[in-house]
């Protein structure tokens, strides 16, 4: 039976951490916003795998073909080929906060009344904490990087298995159903730890810098959550992303 696959171009807004899958290896769910205000879920993403014209950054502008999930049943998500992904530009900063205000959720219940599974919402009172995993945490997860990596196809290039960050990330936040309190799932707050710690050798400055970042100037300058349920518990949201977006200075732009 022939399958028919529908074009798409989005704007990337979130990348979260590679996950092991059965069927492909290491793979990373990634969400994204079309020019019409569509949100969407891409997945499956060997995102470590792709190279050249395909390996996207968020806020890069991306084409791909998908088809309908077999399993997956929330409206956002695709089942990318990922042979048809190619970065095709990338959204001036000057345009962000225009364009992305359009599509800004009051809160995670209005967007889940609405039977979305992806949303943005402008959070306020944001506080950015940090706690220690414990020895058993960080091995268990240390294993599923290290089988994820492992999982690889003939002509895949081989993949160092990503380590552990020894902390979870998390932001308390209110929105207009009240307050919350996630962990950040966002890989950029991963690599954000480890770029700074190879930088300084010390994880008390590192920790130190990402709360003035998170506390001090995301939260003076502005900056927005994409949000998701999870497949089999669509209950229950996650953080899945925090984009650094200013307050638009005319609101009602229309990003072009």
């Amino acid at each position: 039976m022939s399958v028919t696959l529908q074009e798409c171009q989005v704007f990337i807004l979130v990348k979260a951490l590679p996950q092991r899958s059965k069927a492909h290896g290491e793979t990373v769910c990634c969400a994204g916003i079309t020019a019409y205000g569509e949100f969407k879920r891409l997945f499956p993403v060997r995102y470590r795998q792709l190279s050249g014209d395909q390996a996207f950054q968020r806020w890069d502008s991306v084409n791909f073909k998908y088809r309908l999930p077999t399993r997956d049943k929330r409206p956002e998500s695709c089942h990318v080929m990922e042979e048809t992904i190619e970065v095709v530009g990338r959204m001036p900063d000057r345009d962000k906060s225009a364009f992305l205000d359009q599509y800004i959720s009051t809160s995670i219940a209005e967007a889940a009344k609405a039977g979305r599974s992806l949303a943005l919402i402008k959070p306020s009172e944001t506080h950015f904490s940090w706690r220690a995993k414990s020895a058993e945490r960080v091995a268990k997860e240390r294993a599923r990087f290290t089988e994820a990596a492992k999982h690889k196809g003939f002509f895949d290039a081989d993949l160092a298995a990503i380590e552990p960050t020894p902390y979870e990330f998390r932001f308390r936040f209110t929105d207009d159903s009240g307050p919350h309190d996630f962990a950040n799932a966002d890989w950029e707050a991963h690599a954000m730890f480890y770029n700074h710690l190879r930088r300084t050798g010390s994880h008390e400055a590192t920790l130190q810098w990402m709360e003035e970042k998170f506390n001090g100037e995301y939260a003076q300058k502005g900056m927005l959550f994409c949000v998701g349920n999870v497949a089999s518990r669509p209950n229950t949201w996650q953080l899945l992303g925090v984009l650094r977006v200013d307050q638009p200075a005319q609101p009602g732009l229309v990003f072009n």
